[in-house]
């Protein structure tokens, strides 16, 4: 008798809970932003969320969770309850580059179930306006001639401008002097008021303040322009050939979140990233809609493995490890 009622308890269990999912979502969901606000990170999901939340039927909170190269704020999804109500917004350097950087406490692949991938966009090469040189090589002259190692923003140990340095570093043999922030917002407002002298930033993030002539651009680190900013040249153009570094971005939620849930914020994103008007905001920040075949949970996933691969060996390399 006992395990008769056993059996039908967990059999009323197991319904409740795909009730559960099927229902989802029934309440509002929480992205996490591992960024400042202001940012290009944060920026981008405050459009997603809000073409989201019309295919969903709920509200979506922007929660900026920062430091640590936006390690926090992941770590803050990996311990939420996985049922799909915080949502993580990451990019190369929080979902990739800090694994091999901090001693995070959670896995970044096995810890979390891949959504869909984001808008990318490439970096940018910027400088305060203080420097003299017009153009890239000038600018590396300039670099290489300095006493002492040029200061460069990051927004933290393992962010995507960090991740560029690193690169930077690595192609022209030029050593940074990494100057960390919660977020290339600030970094941004520093390289402005000329407290710094460059920042490897993303397109989206800088573009403002190229188009307003506050901070000077020379390359973007692609092999094609940035359609909203074509008069900036690409690294290949400037003379730093092969110098190529997209900050892709995508959205995670905690591992053994029901499949269901996964699929509903999966089909939601995909629709905004489809809608015209979500498309040509992002597109004028710079950003690249990922091609079709690469908008499933799969794709995500499948990327991310390949860009530890890329990226980690390089990274390790570079001795740069925080506990």
């Amino acid at each position: 008798m006992r395990r008769m009622i056993l059996a039908v308890l967990l059999a009323l269990l197991a319904l409740g809970g795909h009730a559960k999912a099927d229902n989802f979502p029934s309440r509002q969901i929480t992205m996490i932003v591992p960024f400042s606000a202001g940012g290009p990170t944060d920026a981008m999901a405050r459009i997603l969320a809000e073409r989201m939340r019309t295919t969903l039927g709920q509200n979506i909170l922007i929660e900026n969770v920062t430091g640590a190269g936006g390690s926090l704020g992941v770590g803050r999804v990996v311990r939420s309850p996985p049922d799909g109500y915080t949502i993580n917004v990451g990019h190369l350097g929080t979902n990739v580059a800090n694994g091999a950087i901090y001693n995070l406490g959670y896995d970044l692949v096995t810890d979390l179930e891949p959504v869909v991938m984001l808008p990318s966009n490439p970096m940018v090469i910027v400088s305060k306006n203080a420097i003299p040189a017009k153009t890239l090589p000038e600018l590396l002259a300039w670099l290489r001639a300095k006493p002492t190692p040029p200061t460069a923003g990051t927004a933290g140990a393992g962010s995507g401008s960090h991740i560029a340095g690193l690169y930077f570093e690595k192609v022209t043999g030029i050593k940074l002097q990494y100057v960390p922030y919660r977020g290339t917002a600030p970094a941004l407002t520093d390289l402005v008021a000329g407290q710094i002298d460059i920042i490897i930033d993303q397109t989206s993030n800088s573009i403002s303040q190229i188009r307003a002539g506050t901070i000077r651009a020379y390359a973007v680190t692609d092999d094609k322009r940035v359609e909203s900013a074509q008069d900036i040249p690409t690294t290949d153009e400037a003379g730093l050939k092969g110098f190529h570094m997209t900050l892709w971005s995508g959205l995670w939620v905690p591992k053994d979140t029901p499949k269901d849930a996964v699929a509903k914020l999966n089909a939601a994103a995909v629709e905004a990233m489809n809608d015209p008007v979500v498309r040509q905001k992002f597109e004028r920040l710079g950003l690249e809609i990922p091609r079709k075949d690469q908008l499933t949970p799969e794709a995500l996933g499948a990327w991310q493995k390949s860009e530890i691969a890329k990226w980690w060996p390089m990274i390790k390399a570079a001795n740069v490890k925080i506990e």
